[in-house]
């Protein structure tokens, strides 16, 4: 289903709901009714229905159907958020403890995960075969700074398809996403400048600002829509903004996706106020039913630094990534030799051949699917097991979501709790410096919602219910 079709079913949804042709406390229109009226299939219509509920239009009540929620309940957006002034950042304990616990994105790590993809089993037969035809070679010399030159040409190939045009002498391979980031931010920033994120953040980028010593100012962000131009330019307009990161494509923790309109508004920013976009495009592979576009294919003035890696569309053990530097391009090139001086040249070959031979894009087809179902029932599990009124994001791609409770729930606490038993959510406080977002917390869809992990996900109702 396109991007188009998708979003203009959930826009005439919502108009039929603000125009009170759905009046307050009204039943909607079945699920099979609905699907049957768009000419679409029962999945997208729930997908639809869920991303109205999310954001407080209707509600579903058990073995009745979504009704429509009296407007005045609903509650604020989180763009009534304060914004604070630029501060330097300090990064919670519980951050290491939920990385020690390899946990980034598993409810309940302790329980065993099902066994590698076809395509999975495929990459490692790519990459043994590179170990073994190159070994004299690869173990005997380091490869170029900027990475293998295939691999670079079979992402330039890649963006192509999400309408980049991006030559692989403009590509450098880095040892993950992270690593792409540090290099985008040490080679726009210096100690003590401004940097803008969007709020929330992924909490990996708020290591790294710790880390090299730079002020950080939050931009409260839709959770739906993901950062604002014009609260952005009120505060380029205060402060001097030396660069912003933003994730223009399924951001964790929301999963927020920001419009094509936004994304061109944004560009121009930084162009007026001269400021570096470094775009963190970790998820913009995962669309269930569209190719997102990146930020970078709209920039005209070469103001974004394009960061990703294949740890979360393809493999976590891989650590490679890469990075489009445009007019930072050089000065990224002669930090990564300093810091890395050269990435393992089997993986990228390995992977190069894995790209050219189709695998990587029919795994991203298989992927998605998994992704989009495992997402469904991770919120059909929720709603039916958790007594505590919530709402949450509904993403059309990546991996997680946003639970935020109604009623004042410390999350923290509930997380201390739950660590006791095996169980770790992450709190909404590990994505802002300011503590914010205290009563909400990410979940994963990552993994199959069944087993010791379902068991978790409804013994962590309980421990929320026993919170309130």
């Amino acid at each position: 289903m396109s991007q188009f079709k998708y979003s203009r079913i959930a826009a005439e949804l919502k108009n039929k709901i603000l125009s009170n042709v759905w009046c307050a406390d009204e039943r909607l229109p079945s699920i099979r009714k609905l699907s049957s009226e768009y000419q679409v299939s029962k999945i997208s219509i729930q997908n639809a229905l869920h991303k109205l509920e999310a954001n407080g239009l209707i509600k579903a009540r058990s073995r009745s159907g979504y009704y429509v929620v009296a407007q005045e309940k609903k509650t604020l957006s989180p763009n009534n958020a304060k914004q604070n002034a630029p501060s330097l950042v300090t990064m919670p304990d519980i951050f290491h403890e939920i990385m020690a616990r390899s946990a980034a994105f598993d409810i309940y790590p302790e329980e065993k995960v099902r066994e590698p993809s076809s395509h999975i089993q495929t990459l490692n037969r790519h990459i043994n075969r590179a170990m073994r035809q190159q070994a004299a070679r690869n173990a005997l010399y380091y490869g170029t700074p900027e990475g293998d030159f295939i691999l670079r040409k079979q992402l330039s190939k890649h963006y192509r398809s999400r309408d980049l045009s991006i030559s692989a002498d403009d590509i450098c391979i880095t040892s993950g996403c992270q690593n792409s980031l540090f290099l985008a931010l040490s080679s726009c920033c210096q100690p003590g400048d401004t940097v803008a994120i969007e709020s929330p953040s992924f909490y990996g980028i708020l290591q790294l600002l710790q880390i090299l010593k730079l002020n950080v100012i939050e931009i409260p962000a839709s959770f739906s829509d993901g950062l604002p131009t014009q609260a952005l330019e009120k505060a380029a307009q205060q402060w001097h903004i030396k660069a912003c990161i933003v994730t223009p494509n399924f951001a964790t923790p929301t999963g927020a996706c920001m419009p094509q309109s936004e994304k061109l508004a944004l560009c121009q920013l930084a162009h007026k106020y001269a400021f570096t976009i470094i775009e963190d495009d970790i998820y913009g592979d995962l669309g269930f039913h569209f190719n997102t576009q990146p930020l970078k294919s709209v920039d005209h003035h070469h103001n974004v630094i394009l960061c990703s890696s294949f740890s979360k569309s393809l493999s976590r053990d891989l650590r490679t990534g890469w990075i489009m530097g445009g007019k930072h391009h050089k000065a990224i090139v002669h930090l990564s030799m300093v810091n890395n001086l050269a990435n393992n040249q089997a993986i990228q070959q390995g992977l190069a051949g894995f790209i050219s031979e189709g695998h990587f894009r029919r795994h991203l087809m298989q992927y998605r699917q998994t992704l989009e179902k495992q997402q469904n029932e991770l919120i059909n599990v929720l709603r039916e097991n958790w007594s505590v009124p919530f709402t949450y994001t509904t993403p059309s791609g990546g991996l997680a979501l946003m639970v935020t409770f109604e009623q004042k729930v410390n999350c923290i606490s509930v997380y201390q709790e739950a660590i006791k038993e095996g169980i770790i959510p992450a709190p909404g406080s590990l994505f802002s410096t300011h503590n914010a977002f205290r009563h909400s917390m990410r979940l994963s869809f990552v993994h199959e919602i069944s087993g010791k992990r379902l068991i978790a996900i409804k013994r962590l109702g309980q421990l929320i219910q026993a919170h309130v």
